[in-house]
């Protein structure tokens, strides 16, 4: 199983309005395992980036001027994320640029180059309703180092994202272990036909004191419900002596 854990960082907070991605970054798990790989790259919006974006990510407009527009690095994403599932906090932010970008150079959208995308941000409400749900609540929650993260940047915020997602999702873990293993086998030593042999089950019964208990339980229960108990048997009725 094939994910690529993915943040982006924008000129603002709307692409419907014009707003562009201008860094990607992404890290890959193979069967909920790190790999190393990575993708992150800057990309130049060729516009300014909004005042408040700034104050959260810190990228200028001077730092991007030499770097790369988005159809100079569209291949290399496409190809970086192509056929994996996709790990995103808030994912219809990151889903939403992205497929902005994509569309503007009439690209496959990115809902058609991966299979499907699990959004951390609708999770974490899920398991803890009513509680903070942004990265930093959940590195505090999960106990995962994030002192480094002075500013929110694709890259990092990817890689912590995939420790969260890992620590959020560890119950599956064991359960694909034990879909993956297989069912157990006779030994080859008894393959000779006979059955294998069962351990006898000890039969432990009620002591004279534990069934002195129960009859008092349920005669309190009786007692209670003005002689009805489901679990006393009724005593039998003689039948009536024939007429004379």
């Amino acid at each position: 199983m094939r994910q690529i854990v993915l943040d982006t960082e924008t000129t603002g907070l709307d692409w419907k309005s014009g707003d562009r991605v201008i860094e990607i970054g992404c890290v890959e798990l193979l069967d909920r395992k790190l790999t190393g790989r990575h993708y992150h790259v800057y990309i130049n919006p060729q516009r300014n980036i909004d005042a408040g974006a700034m104050a959260v990510h810190g990228i200028t407009n001077e730092f991007l001027t030499d770097k790369p527009v988005f159809k100079d690095i569209v291949s290399e994403f496409e190809a970086f994320v192509d056929g994996a599932e996709l790990v995103i906090h808030n994912a219809t932010f990151d889903v939403g640029f992205l497929n902005y970008e994509l569309g503007l150079l009439g690209r496959p959208l990115l809902t058609a180059i991966c299979p499907s995308v699990i959004d951390t941000l609708k999770l974490a409400k899920e398991q803890n309703p009513g509680k903070k749900a942004s990265l930093n609540a959940l590195c505090s929650l999960y106990e995962i180092d994030n002192t480094h993260r002075a500013l929110h940047g694709a890259l990092l915020d990817a890689e912590l994202l995939a420790d969260v997602y890992l620590a959020m999702t560890r119950g599956q873990e064991s359960l694909i272990m034990m879909l993956d293993e297989p069912a157990p086998q006779q030994d080859d030593a008894d393959a000779g036909g006979g059955l294998l042999e069962r351990v006898p089950l000890r039969v432990l019964r009620a002591t004279d004191e534990e069934l002195a208990g129960h009859d008092k339980v349920l005669a309190e229960i009786a007692k209670a419900n003005k002689g009805h108990c489901l679990w006393i048997p009724p005593e039998p009725v003689e039948p009536a002596a024939p007429a004379a």
